[in-house]
């Protein structure tokens, strides 16, 4: 057991470190096979590890909250179809590189959706970025008037899922609809982008090319 300690330490592996004799104990009496012992040990190992970056990669997305499918309330939001947000919480649009829109009115749970994905995105292993389309336009502007916007577009390519709430609570300007066109269309089969709006696309004068 010490040349074992001191080879999981080498390894950096410190939930095999804290279950080996237990796990070891248990193999034995229940007569396991080595593969079985290993890949329980493994198994621990990977599972915390990948709960310790979805941590990291909810933090890093900056939603404004905590939000799951699972809490959502489709009793009360029957508007909502459940079947077609639990496809979504598959995450296979982001596989396809698809993107979401949640349209409605306020108090709809829109955003709370929208956070929800996010999350489970970055449990899953996915980068997620998150804000409000005011906060975008407002870093793209940032990006452009520091003339490196084309490079700022490439570093978020990098990120799978990008969310943006509130399309149309704030009108747009030319400027702002063509920043916001831009990064829009710099995801196209390159990344799935979330949006929640609570105006139909009709409303949309300035961004309505987004529609194809």
């Amino acid at each position: 057991m010490n040349d074992l300690a001191y080879l999981i330490r080498q390894m950096k592996a410190p939930r095999i470190a804290q279950a080996v004799s237990r796990v070891a104990e248990q193999a034995r009496h229940e007569s396991w096979s080595y593969e079985d012992f290993l890949t329980v040990l493994l198994d621990q190992e990977v599972l915390a590890r990948q709960a310790q970056g979805g941590e990291a990669r909810i933090r890093a997305a900056h939603f404004p909250a905590r939000k799951t499918v699972e809490d959502f309330d489709f009793t009360y939001q029957t508007s909502v179809r459940q079947q077609v947000v639990l496809h979504l919480a598959t995450l296979s649009f982001i596989e396809a590189r698809d993107n979401v829109i949640f349209l409605g009115p306020p108090e709809t749970g829109k955003t709370h959706l929208a956070v929800a994905l996010g999350m489970k995105a970055c449990l899953a292993g996915h980068r997620v970025q998150f804000a409000t389309a005011t906060q975008w336009v407002v870093r793209l502007a940032t990006a452009n008037h520091e003339k490196h916007l084309e490079a700022y577009l490439r570093q978020l390519e990098r990120t799978p899922l990008i969310v943006i709430d509130e399309v149309g609570y704030i009108p747009f300007d030319a400027e702002a609809a063509n920043l916001f066109f831009q990064l829009v269309s710099s995801r196209y089969e390159r990344g799935s982008v979330v949006v929640t709006s609570n105006k139909p696309f009709t409303a949309w004068p300035k961004v309505r090319h987004l529609r194809g």
